[in-house]
């Protein structure tokens, strides 16, 4: 049935080819080699930019299905509003900050607002030759989208993080300074040719770049912010809130792991080769021979790590595994991304544990999956994929402390001028109903907590 399928192919091909040759004779229009490398590669940035789009989506369902239902419909627009900013505060500062003309290797130009170069306007209208535009190598803004998605992505990690508690209005300003100035910062540093750049720092696809950036800014939200009311109880023990739709979750994160084929795969920044192409093959399988590494690891660690078979640390264990080799995708032994997932996912497994000890709030364990595997992800480059230590080590350093400091900052400011937590009384009743007055499952008669019940008769 191969060989069939096989001399089918071959055969379609010399039909098309034939056609080729046809239209080519009859005057008709045919493209050249620049021409074609250019189509292949500005489609390239645009469907997998696409499914990185398409994370979002993962990230609600994961987020929705984690928090208790009466703080689901808040999820829903919280991750909808970001997504919508990330890409208006992109196309009004951000791009040009991170990529157009870094000075001294530290940030772009100040300029507002990014569009089509003049050629590419120039031939729309008529008034420039193909050979002019396809010198670039792919479409402007097929750039510009595939870099946007990415923003997009930060900024879900703090959502997920900070939910139930935080403050709608305070969360998307937030969102503001962070995909119009942080973000686009760290990336003039690393991906826009700034100073650890010129250093040799490598991060093919964003482990430190986007998900450290992320989890260092959900890290500084969670010490703002605070805990949700009565997590953590006088007595030192936990409060345990298991997820409210387990489906939803790992729907959710099935969703990621397709989208993550976009995020790495797409970073090859080509499909013009023989070399690319082959180059973007190796990257997809070892996402996801990472991101299995990591489901496995996760299975095996939580009941001696964490009391139990912990489907939410197996869930996270596949998404600590695909950032964990985000950083180091291109490796071409493919059993080290075995390795690097198996370890990222135990970071996050333990981390989800260490941050209880240390009563850090987080409910879908983004800083373990983002920030901690992030780390791990960003050093593992230096095993297999030829980075230097000392320099990824002054990478993930460096890009921690402006990403910490400035989104802590941030949030204290943001504190002061109009406060980035719910009132207690809307934590208990949830956001949907207090501040939506839309329920996502209003077919649900929701019982009151029972320690939520016993904590306000103690404070009356």
């Amino acid at each position: 049935m191969i060989r069939k399928l096989s001399d089918d192919a071959l055969r379609a091909g010399g039909f098309i080819a034939a056609c080729g040759i046809l239209m080519g004779a009859t005057g008709a229009y045919a493209a050249s080699g620049e021409e074609l490398q250019f189509i292949l590669n500005t489609f390239s940035f645009l469907i997998w930019g696409v499914l990185v789009m398409w994370m979002c989506a993962g990230f609600t369902m994961l987020e929705a299905g984690s928090v208790r239902t009466k703080n689901a419909s808040m999820i829903c627009l919280k991750n909808i509003g970001l997504y919508s900013i990330a890409g208006i505060t992109y196309y009004l500062i951000g791009y040009n900050l991170m990529y157009v003309d870094v000075q001294e290797g530290w940030v772009g130009t100040f300029k507002f607002l990014y569009g089509p170069s003049g050629d590419e306007l120039k031939l729309l209208s008529g008034e420039a030759v193909i050979a002019d535009v396809t010198k670039a190598g792919y479409a402007t803004m097929s750039d510009w989208f595939f870099q946007m998605v990415f923003v997009a992505t930060t900024a879900s990690i703090v959502s997920g993080t900070l939910a139930e508690r935080v403050n709608l209005w305070a969360f998307f300003v937030f969102t503001i300074v962070l995909t119009m100035i942080i973000y686009p910062i760290v990336g003039a540093w690393t991906w826009g040719g700034g100073w650890l750049s010129a250093m040799g720092f490598k991060d093919f696809a964003g482990s430190t770049i986007v998900h450290s950036t992320g989890g260092w800014a959900a890290l500084a939200g969670a010490c703002v912010v605070g805990a949700r009311f009565g997590k953590f109880r006088s007595d030192g023990s936990v409060k345990v809130t298991p997820p409210s739709n387990v489906p939803s979750v790992t729907l959710g994160v099935f969703i990621l792991w397709l989208g993550w084929f976009g995020f790495n795969g797409g970073s090859q920044l080509a499909l013009s080769s023989a070399t690319d192409a082959i180059a973007m093959s190796n990257v997809l399988v070892n996402t996801n021979l990472a991101a299995a590494a990591g489901v496995v690891a996760a299975l095996c660690l939580s009941r001696p790590l964490l009391g139990r078979i912990d489907l939410l640390a197996i869930l996270n264990g596949a998404l600590a595994g695909l950032v964990s080799i985000t950083a180091g995708p291109d490796i071409v032994d493919h059993y080290w991304a075995l390795v690097i997932g198996a370890v990222g996912s135990a970071l996050s497994v333990g981390g989800m544990r260490l941050l209880e000890i240390v009563k850090v709030d987080d409910i879908v364990g983004a800083i373990p999956v983002h920030l901690f595997a992030g780390i791990w992800g960003t050093l593992a480059v230096c095993i297999a994929a030829d980075g230097n230590f000392g320099v990824q080590l002054i990478g993930v350093l460096a890009v921690g402390a402006f990403a910490f400091a400035a989104s802590w900052l941030s949030w204290k400011v943001l504190d002061k001028m109009m406060g980035v937590r719910v009132s207690q009384s809307v934590e208990e009743l949830g956001q949907d109903t207090a501040e939506l007055g839309i329920e996502a499952y209003p077919e649900f008669v929701l019982m009151p907590d029972q320690d939520d019940v016993d904590q306000i008769r103690n404070n009356s």
